[in-house]
């Protein structure tokens, strides 16, 4: 009898340790592509987001949160663990809390064998599954910049058609990636894609989010307006590019506005500013009063990683509010969320591609998922990037899917599964990723099995197109499914 109960703890201890990932979600792992940091003005078809502490397996000690309230995070980077319960916006009276609990721990993730996880295989109908590409601006940067709008039509069909003839119908294009934007916009100043210089606000040497419309339509696939909200420029990456006179972010600076914060050598709107959010939100109602776009997305750029209480101490502090400022940070973003809701109506869809690992969202990007996925009106589906392998040693792919499909409590919000296509063949993210060109078809067979499943995203255009064999017959495979 003894024997027996010690038995049982000992299960019951390994199973709350294997059940840690799908508590806490996996992590902000690089929105798209191999490496860590922010994303960079490059010319190099590297784009990288926040670290991704969960697939390098060597993520930083304990970290604090900037009201005070301690969470650590284990020796390979998995989620921290926060006392602390969701925040709600000011006009709500209900809120989600988020679960929190202990990750298990591992030096690396690499040296798991390959699963053998068995999942039913279920064909879908086209109709009844987003199947995305991100089109990120470093797809387009070369189709843009030096390019006449001719030669950008050329090279945007036939990368639409591409798209479409690998069987996916939707496309998430990159048209504000750094409080600029790709047509001309009354807000934002014109990005340096097209000529490698800002230019000014309302400028544009042709509107290439016209011609996207109307070439993915063309091609019978949909299109949403990928933008970061908040980044003007990437931790790390001021003084890289010029910031042109017209910039609005150039007037909240000389007026002495808060609008506008310069953090860690990079700039971003202040989530907290109201004059910042009105601004934001014109920006989508420009897109979908002028644009017969399908959707807006956001993507994981809110606050910088882990940004310290300097980023806004002025403006949390005249807020008068009695919060903590990780709560009030999540309430100012998700303020933001709803208005952006809002602006979007009816007949389009918004959706969020917020970091896998749902605690790094909580307490690094001050975005509350669960509360958004508990509470209507803020998102119609949720795209978290689960760049994990079903053997990660952090997060494993399968329990952080059951994560998100099991937060959501909305009526009618849908999950779509953002996907690494970006590691395919890679050696160093581990056996998974080299042994056998199934992952992504695996993944996606996986993810229909949840119930609030609604598609799936592929990160990103370049990593799909790539010539090596082990990624064509990844393509092959995938597609045999749709």
């Amino acid at each position: 009898m003894q024997k027996r109960a010690v038995s049982f703890i000992l299960a019951l201890s390994l199973a709350l340790s294997l059940a840690g990932c799908a508590s806490a979600g996996p992590e902000p792992a690089p929105a798209p592509i191999t490496g860590s940091g922010s994303f960079e003005f490059s010319d190099s078809g590297q784009e990288s987001r926040p670290f991704n502490p969960a697939d390098s397996g060597d993520g930083p000690g304990p970290v604090t949160d900037p009201d005070g309230s301690s969470s650590d995070r284990p020796p390979d980077g998995g989620a921290p663990i926060s006392s602390s319960g969701a925040s709600s916006v000011s006009q709500s009276s209900s809120s989600q809390p988020s679960s929190v609990s202990s990750q298990p721990s591992s030096s690396s993730s690499q040296s798991q064998p390959e699963s053998q996880e068995e999942t039913p295989v279920k064909q879908v109908k086209p109709a009844d599954e987003v199947r995305a590409v991100w089109l990120s601006y470093l797809d387009l940067g070369p189709m843009l910049t030096g390019r006449t709008k001719a030669q950008f039509t050329a090279s945007i069909r036939a990368a639409f058609g591409r798209i479409a003839d690998l069987g996916l119908n939707t496309v998430y294009a990159q048209v504000r990636p750094f409080g600029d934007a790709l047509y001309p916009s009354s807000y934002f100043p014109q990005s340096y894609l097209f000529t490698g210089q800002e230019g000014p606000v309302g400028a544009a040497p042709y509107d290439a989010l016209e011609i996207m419309v109307e070439e993915a339509h063309s091609l019978g696939l949909s299109i949403e307006a990928w933008l970061n909200p908040y980044r003007i420029r990437a931790t790390g990456t001021l003084g890289t590019k010029a910031i042109h006179s017209t910039n609005p972010a150039n007037d909240f600076m000389d007026s002495g506005s808060d609008a506008v914060t310069e953090y860690d050598r990079g700039l971003f709107y202040n989530p907290g500013s109201a004059e910042a959010r009105e601004l934001i939100v014109n920006g989508v109602r420009e897109i979908v009063n002028n644009y017969d776009v399908d959707g807006i997305h956001f993507d994981d750029y809110f606050y910088p990683p882990s940004a310290d209480a300097s980023f806004d101490r002025g403006t949390y502090n005249r807020s008068g509010t009695q919060k903590g400022l990780a709560e009030w940070r999540r309430e100012q973003v998700n303020i933001l969320v709803k208005q952006v809701y809002n602006a979007v109506g009816s007949g389009r869809v918004f959706g969020i591609s917020p970091a896998g690992n749902n605690q790094n969202n909580r307490n690094m990007l001050y975005c509350d998922v669960n509360f958004w996925l508990a509470n209507p009106g803020y998102v119609d589906y949720i795209c978290p990037q689960v760049y994990f392998g079903f053997n990660n040693a952090t997060c494993p792919y399968s329990d952080t899917v059951r994560l998100f499909n099991n937060m959501i409590s909305a009526g009618g919000v849908k999950l779509y599964v953002g996907l690494a296509a970006y590691k395919i063949g890679d050696s160093q993210q581990g056996n998974e990723w080299t042994a056998n060109p199934t992952m992504m078809q695996r993944q996606v067979e996986f993810a229909r099995t949840q119930s609030r499943y609604g598609g799936f995203a592929l990160y990103r255009y370049d990593s799909i197109m790539g010539g090596s064999s082990m990624v064509s017959q990844e393509m092959s495979n995938l597609q045999s499914i749709l």
